[in-house]
């Protein structure tokens, strides 16, 4: 895939500048070459040539105009100060630009590094009417109506679900196990290969079990509102380990005024029947089983194990020992896949009719497989489109089910969103506090992020975090000091 250069003379504006082109022109990588780059970097962007010019020309306190100019020789001068304005004025100005030049709009505009809702949400409870809020979403950052008003409806929808949880004197957990029976061409989360680590797993749980001991002394003032167990991927766990871990959560937390406990079951290929029985023993109250296609060819191309007839054989037991509220995710955009594979996905997820629906626009990470991949047969071969994203929602209207959250990743195909939908009570709670960051949210497992929200007279003032180290062997042998990052995060 062709490297397209962008010149500019002021490195702190870099990220905006870089989002939008990387948004409109999907069919490269881009580059940022300034001052003090690396000089093979400057060497091979002058021997290709630029594709536009940056100049950023300062006044005497501020930046006040930018020249940009294109391959084409195109020049032209943002007329406003660059400062403030920077993520909308200026922003909205290039985005113009580069929308006339390619005669593209994108349906997020210039939402890059911006969770749509969270705007929605901090304006709702500021009392602004949806007029109000859907002129800034067009005006202010040239979204499309039809993203606007999801994001709007979402935004109402998520206040009514949160209204009754203890946000400023509560606390969810997230519990992480980074073991899952192979690692997928897309996936960069922190998971190890259980085959290989199985020998490990009774050692890291004895770290886990660990800072769970401790997390539930530090957090024993507030409530604990959702539980949730991810991974990778929670059912590699034999029926014991589980049994094990469950019941220490039971033992260690007050979970009386729990509102959603959740394990992701994730891949069929890990689902027993013994292990559904010890979840449903423990009383977990939301799981989830994940085909992300029901394409067999696209399973086996990105390395996902987990067959679409392990899948069609686990449902029914699911659903036989009594879990009535089951979410399932699929991604749109993998390799190989467009309209008539997403589809017949859909035609097998209304058939199978789970409880929520989590609708993923593939993120293209660098520390996945698949950016390898990419980079060898080009962007271009993914075909997520806004089309597929409304073969899906239209296909989660017919199962009754609404959208409840939203979130959007970097390098997202197709420039679109994940959308959570979910029919009505069986939503996933945890899911829209870690994407709103309303709350906060103490972390435990290697790789995990614990975030501390602080608030005064009942409004956020700032957000802190603390993370463990991603490697099994290193959390376990620096658990100590795991616990001693929480403590100093809670020390006031």
């Amino acid at each position: 895939m062709a490297t397209k250069y962008i010149k500019i003379n002021h490195e702190k504006y870099g990220y905006d500048v870089l989002a939008l082109f990387q948004s409109f022109y999907t069919d490269c990588t881009w580059q940022l070459v300034f001052p003090g780059c690396k000089d093979q970097i400057i060497k091979e962007a002058e021997e290709i040539g630029f594709f536009a010019d940056l100049t950023f020309e300062e006044g005497d306190n501020e930046p006040v105009h930018v020249l940009f100019e294109d391959e084409d020789g195109t020049g032209r001068v943002y007329p406003g100060h660059i400062g403030a304005d920077l993520k909308e004025g200026f922003g909205n100005w290039l985005y113009d630009c580069l929308s006339e030049k390619t005669g593209k709009q994108l349906p997020w505009g210039t939402l890059n590094g911006v969770r749509p809702t969270k705007i929605a949400y901090k304006a709702l409870e500021e009392g602004k009417s949806h007029e109000e809020i859907m002129e800034y979403y067009l005006n202010e950052r040239r979204t499309t109506p039809e993203k606007a008003a999801l994001s709007i409806e979402i935004a109402e929808r998520e206040r009514r679900i949160l209204k009754d949880l203890h946000l400023t004197d509560g606390y969810s957990l997230y519990i992480g196990i980074p073991f899952c029976p192979t690692t997928c061409l897309y996936c960069s989360f922190t998971s190890y290969p259980i085959a290989r680590f199985r020998k490990e797993v009774d050692m890291y749980l004895d770290a886990l079990i660990k800072e769970l001991e401790y997390t539930a002394k530090l957090m024993k003032d507030r409530i604990l509102d959702t539980v949730y167990i991810g991974g990778g991927t929670p059912t590699t766990l034999e029926p014991e380990q589980l049994e094990r871990l469950l019941g220490k959560v039971e033992e260690f937390f007050d979970l009386s005024n729990l509102r959603e406990f959740t394990v992701e079951a994730g891949r069929a290929d890990s689902i027993t029947e013994d292990k559904l029985e010890v979840l449903k023993a423990h009383n977990i109250t939301r799981i989830s089983i994940n085909p992300q296609t029901f394409n067999q060819e696209t399973l086996d191309f990105i390395g996902r194990k987990a067959s679409v007839q392990q899948l069609l054989d686990v449902w029914p037991i699911a659903r036989k020992l009594g879990f009535d509220n089951i979410n399932m995710d699929i991604i749109l955009g993998l390799p190989g896949e467009d309209v008539p594979e997403v589809t017949k996905t859909m035609e097998m997820v209304k058939e199978l009719a789970p409880d929520s629906l989590t609708v993923h626009s593939l993120a293209i990470k660098r520390a996945s497989k698949l950016s390898e991949w990419i980079a060898k047969n080009g962007k271009e071969t993914l075909k997520s489109s806004d089309e597929t994203m409304k073969i899906a929602a239209a296909g989660a209207a017919e199962m009754g089910l609404v959208p409840y959250y939203l979130y959007r990743q970097k390098n997202m195909s197709g420039n679109l969103e994940n959308v959570g939908f979910s029919s009505e009570g069986k939503e996933g709670i945890y899911n829209i506090l870690i994407m709103e960051e309303l709350q906060t949210i103490v972390a435990c497992g290697a790789g995990c992020v614990t975030k501390r929200v602080f608030f005064e007279n009942g409004k956020i003032t700032k957000l802190e975090r603390c993370e463990n180290v991603k490697e099994v062997p290193m959390y376990c042998e620096k658990i100590d000091e795991m616990i001693g990052r929480k403590e100093t995060l809670f020390s006031d």
